[in-house]
């Protein structure tokens, strides 16, 4: 064993060589969060619905608002129906019209009905409902053989010219989901915005100071809290009229009490550490102890607060349009088109579960990244 084992030269410079790679306290946040599957998902998704919103209408050549009544309800599969000299496929709608589908699984023309508004003397019938005479060289189309009267074969293809399908006024779907979703996400942003501000200064302000002005400012956010949100935006589309901008405002003026109190929490926590006692000791002022010492050391909890209330303002808003108080036609957003869905939801539920689906996803992947920020800005999980 003497001969397999051989001792290696140190020095003092070595044994006090710190191995480990020096990281600043953001990138240590984004070590321990790049580190964390579900945080990386979370924002991978967020990203993902980002470029989707506003970035893929650049891409469609529809528009959210335009109607065309011909493709009403037509979902992403469709049924159809084999010619005989198998060029390409029928397809009927709800309202009984005949659709040309082309064999790529393109939508043609619709084809007209020649028994109800055609000509009377371009076609004639016997008793028997058989074509005894035909004018004009015009030859109606079946989805049944003539001579057998065996109905064509039905085959399943998928919708190529709206992939996502169309709603009851013919609109595309998928171009309708884009702008649902940049209008959900701008409402989102927007108002965490201004609860972001709200929050850090009411709340800062009213941890540092204490005492009756505490206790005073606390009593305004309960009173606040008490008052249904629904009421607001009712009171603030009486005032303002409906629209986005009433949206904003309501959850903008009540949704910054939870990021008050956890800012005010924050800074009672933090206000008689040693780093702030130091911080009066040479005379600096209340503004520059809250915006420079307290409130950065507070950001991690205010973070993670931001990341919860987004997809909060998302379902509220959803919710909102649901009801009907939110967005007005033509306007999209998520929550008019599931309340826009609910009539066909028998007939066309693809038209409820698509943009439902798309709400649990933001709600996902900004919880997710709130759960990463959570752990990684918490300094008793640091490895």
């Amino acid at each position: 064993m003497e001969n397999k084992w051989e001792l290696l030269e140190s020095s003092n410079e070595e044994r006090e060589k710190i191995w480990r790679k020096n990281r600043t306290f953001a990138g240590d946040v984004w070590f321990r969060f790049r580190h964390k599957p579900t945080a990386i998902a979370g924002l991978v998704l967020i990203v993902a619905l980002l470029a989707f919103a506003f970035i893929g209408p650049y891409f469609t050549k529809y528009s959210y608002s335009n109607q065309n009544l011909d493709v009403v309800n037509i979902p992403p599969r469709m049924t159809v129906y084999v010619t005989k000299d198998e060029s390409g496929y029928l397809y009927i709608t709800q309202s009984l019209k005949v659709l040309w589908v082309n064999r790529d699984g393109t939508l043609g023309e619709q084809l007209p009905r020649l028994r109800e508004e055609a000509d009377s003397s371009m076609i004639i019938f016997d008793c028997n409902g058989e074509e005894v005479g035909l004018y004009y060289g015009i030859t109606p189309y079946l989805i049944a053989d003539p001579e057998t009267r065996v109905i064509y074969e039905t085959e399943t293809v998928w919708n190529k010219s709206y992939i996502l399908g169309t709603d009851s006024l013919g609109r595309d779907i998928l171009t309708r989901l884009m702008y649902g979703t940049r209008v959900s996400l701008l409402v989102a942003f927007v108002a965490v915005a201004v609860n972001l501000v709200i929050g850090i200064v009411f709340g800062g302000i009213s941890g540092y100071a204490g005492g009756m002005v505490d206790t005073v400012m606390m009593r305004i956010v309960d009173i606040i809290s008490t008052i249904p949100l629904t009421l607001y935006v009712i009171l603030i589309m009486v005032l303002m009229g409906a629209g986005i901008q009433s949206i904003i405002i309501a959850l903008g003026t009540t949704y910054w009490v939870d990021m008050a109190r956890v800012v005010r929490g924050q800074v009672l926590s933090l206000k008689n550490q040693e780093f702030v006692m130091a911080a009066r000791t040479i005379g600096s002022s209340t503004k520059t102890i809250l915006l420079e010492h307290l409130i950065p050391n507070a950001m991690g909890s205010i973070l993670v607060t931001v990341t919860m209330l987004i997809p909060s303002a998302i379902f509220m808003e959803a919710f909102l349009s649901y009801l009907g108080i939110g967005l007005q036609p033509p306007l999209a957003s998520l929550g008019t088109m599931c309340n826009d869905a609910t009539e066909n939801l028998r007939t066309c539920p693809y038209q409820l579960f698509i943009p439902a689906a798309v709400i649990c996803l933001i709600m996902f992947g900004f919880n997710f990244i709130g759960d990463g920020l959570r752990d990684a800005l918490d300094p008793k999980l640091k490895k």
